[in-house]
């Protein structure tokens, strides 16, 4: 069999990333096993789905190099395929009109099927229900009412297939009313029944159960499923039936989407049989959460492709980043190529627990992908994050090239060009931790003032200003190399960044003298 998965989303908005992990997830799938990666565009909902949203997709897929293979689907196209598909479980007596309520138009509903191999036979049930509240019986289920805590009576219902073998029983335990004389008649409609003062309910309990690759063994009690609305009262088809009926269409062999469709998913079964089509195989992925374990959304900080690729993130490190997110190459690998992903992806991997966004994670891993980058492939980029500063929008081009060479390998993500300050401008703020921590200590500045004028004399490439900051460390009895931090501090203004002596090679003699100066003059002084 070939596989043939497929990427629907709905175009209403921003990408978020647990649908774009999705789509990663499809396409690994489909080039690991020589299948086929399609995108079904699930545009039905005209108001939502706009052309700028269909614009951002496409931008997504195409920033992170998700091919898709044949030509796109769009679901709105389609109308009159699921129409059909309405039609022929209606003339199977498999769908039913009704009006749901006193001012609305009659809906089209689908019937889940009274046996289908997927069910599974529980045993014997027995439910206490509120004799106060009528049962009722129709081809839309059994509606009846269940007792609170407090014995105040609960609105329950499910479909007609949930109760075989149905029999209401009084407070005697005689039966009122037994499904099965009148079944036909209820399923074809034919035949209503209210039925009063029941107090227990029995039949025989059934279950849907379907094998997902990811989750394992699924089950569901069939009277905790309701029969399910496939035309809405304006006639326009709803999600279900479009989507069950494209999926036959593209002849989808696995389904690979967000657990949180796990419900749909025994209904769609049921949907599948109806129509006489072999439903896929199903993976569900484990949802995406922030550190409560709570949905991961915008409340959390970036939560969509675009705000990924406006920050200036590597798409081969968020595409590497978010296939880790449930899945697992099984050995120690974190930064993998795609190549190497393909070759490794299989669903078996798939964790079925939540998966937590770690965004300095993300950070760390996309700072290996950046340090990898030609220079030439990073200084454009970096160029543009620096002119989002005011000072770094008119920067000598030779200093730059030289301030990317020594940072590149320390830039997590483009916008830490920020922290370049000290190499353009002498419009510094200190950090007070940093000053209070390493500058206000007893003896820095005196230490200090010696270097700069040792460094006023000396020879100012890295490995002469190295052994300078040694001789000044010698002389007054500073312990090796714990001078350094006092001298970043001094000619930074910050407690970070890369090889001090590069750096100060780099800043040139002059910047770094009167940056000595000021320190020694304004910052070692403690303030009494």
């Amino acid at each position: 069999m070939s596989v043939r998965v497929r990427f629907a989303p709905s175009p209403t908005g921003n990408v978020h990333i647990g649908n774009i992990r999705a789509a990663i997830f499809n396409w690994l799938f489909a080039r690991h096993e020589g299948g086929a990666f399609l995108l079904r565009v699930e545009d039905t909902d005209l108001e939502r789905s706009t052309d700028e949203a269909k614009a951002t997709l496409r931008e997504a897929m195409a920033w992170l190099k998700l091919d898709v293979d044949g030509e796109v689907m769009y679901q709105s196209q389609r109308r009159e395929a699921h129409l059909a598909a309405a039609e022929q479980l209606k003339a199977a007596g498999a769908a039913y009109t009704l009006q749901r309520g006193k001012d609305e138009e009659a809906a089209l509903f689908f019937q889940i099927p009274w046996t289908i191999e997927a069910y599974e036979t529980v045993g014997p049930a027995s439910l206490d229900v509120h004799p106060a509240v009528p049962v009722t019986i129709s081809r839309g289920g059994i509606q009846y009412a269940v007792l609170s805590k407090k014995g105040k009576p609960v609105d329950e219902s499910g479909c007609l297939a949930g109760f075989k073998g149905l029999r209401l029983l009084d407070s005697t335990g005689e039966c009122l009313y037994a499904l099965e004389p009148s079944l036909e008649a209820v399923q074809a409609g034919q035949a209503d029944f209210t039925v009063e003062k029941v107090v227990r309910m029995e039949f025989e309990q059934r279950q849907v159960v379907f094998d997902d690759l990811v989750k394992g063994r699924m089950t569901k009690p069939l009277d905790g499923i309701k029969d399910l609305v496939i035309l809405r009262s304006n006639g326009s088809p709803v999600f279900h039936l479009a989507n069950v009926c494209d999926d036959a269409a593209q002849a989808i062999t696995h389904i690979i989407r967000g657990d949180d469709h796990v419900e749909n998913t025994f209904r769609h079964i049921a949907l599948y049989h109806a129509l006489g089509v072999t439903p896929p195989a199903y993976a569900h992925l484990p949802m995406i959460v922030n550190a409560q374990g709570k949905p991961y959304s915008k409340r959390d900080g970036d939560a969509y492709v675009g705000d990924f690729q406006a920050q200036g993130f590597d798409p081969e490190a968020l595409f590497n980043y978010l296939t880790l997110l449930g899945w697992a190459p099984g050995d120690d690998r974190e930064k993998l190529s795609r190549d190497e992903l393909v070759a490794a992806f299989t669903l078996d991997r798939v964790r079925s627990a939540p998966s937590q966004m770690d965004l300095r994670k993300l950070a760390h891993l996309n700072g290996q992908y950046l340090a990898e980058l030609p220079l030439e492939t990073f200084m454009p980029a970096a160029r543009a994050a620096l002119a989002q500063q005011e000072w770094g929008r008119e920067v000598d081009e030779a200093l730059f090239r030289s301030v990317c060479a020594l940072l590149q390998s320390r830039t997590q993500v483009y916008p830490d060009v920020a922290t370049w300050c000290y190499f353009f401008s002498d419009e510094l703020t200190y950090d007070p931790k940093g000053v209070r921590k390493f500058l206000q200590r007893e003896g820095i500045g005196q230490a200090l003032a010696a270097l700069r004028e040792r460094l006023a004399d000396e020879s100012f490439e890295a490995a002469a200003i190295e052994a300078t900051i040694r001789a000044v460390e010698i002389e007054h009895e500073v312990p090796e190399g714990k001078l350094n931090q006092s001298i970043r501090v001094a000619v930074t203004a910050t407690t970070i960044g890369a090889g001090l002596y590069e750096t100060m090679e780099l800043l040139g003699r002059e910047r770094v003298l009167t940056r000595l100066d000021y320190a020694v003059e304004a910052l070692c002084t403690r303030d009494e």
